[in-house]
């Protein structure tokens, strides 16, 4: 079964992933030039792209329906961008260190995982049993690969 959609349905959240590297540009120029900008404009400029990162992510997991375990990894991934934009947009609210740490943790987590080969994805099995087939896996961990 294929878990990819039709690239129309990815359009969405392609907008937002590029409405989030676009948002940016004000917050380094606000970098190069923060007197030119209103008291506090820091927090809002810094939030945007992450919460419009974190949107993105997980919008096009759910697009792609990706199997359970990518979705849970991609929504650890966009609370750990919330969290994140959280601590930046209220730097004094009495909980923004929190805020900061639950993000911290979630991202460490998600390169964890990352690096743990945590969750084995079919198409990521896939790919490994192909390589084993090719001869560039040795042949006693090819059907590990396709099985993990």
């Amino acid at each position: 079964m294929s878990h990819l959609p039709h690239r129309s349905s990815e359009a969405v959240p392609r907008a937002v992933a590029l409405l989030a590297v676009l948002s940016l540009v004000p917050l380094l120029v606000w970098d190069a030039a923060p007197g030119e900008f209103p008291d506090r404009a820091h927090d809002p400029l810094a939030a945007l792209p992450l919460a419009s990162i974190a949107v993105a992510c997980l919008g096009r997991a759910v697009l792609r329906r990706v199997p359970f375990p990518d979705l849970l990894k991609s929504g650890a991934l966009a609370a750990a961008f919330l969290f994140w934009a959280a601590n930046q947009l209220w730097p004094d609210h009495p909980r923004a260190t929190l805020f900061n740490d639950i993000a911290v943790g979630l991202f460490v987590v998600d390169v964890f995982l990352a690096i743990a080969g945590w969750p084995k994805s079919e198409s990521r099995a896939a790919t490994q049993a192909e390589r084993g087939r090719q001869g560039r896996i040795p042949p006693e961990n090819a059907g590990e690969a396709a099985h993990d």
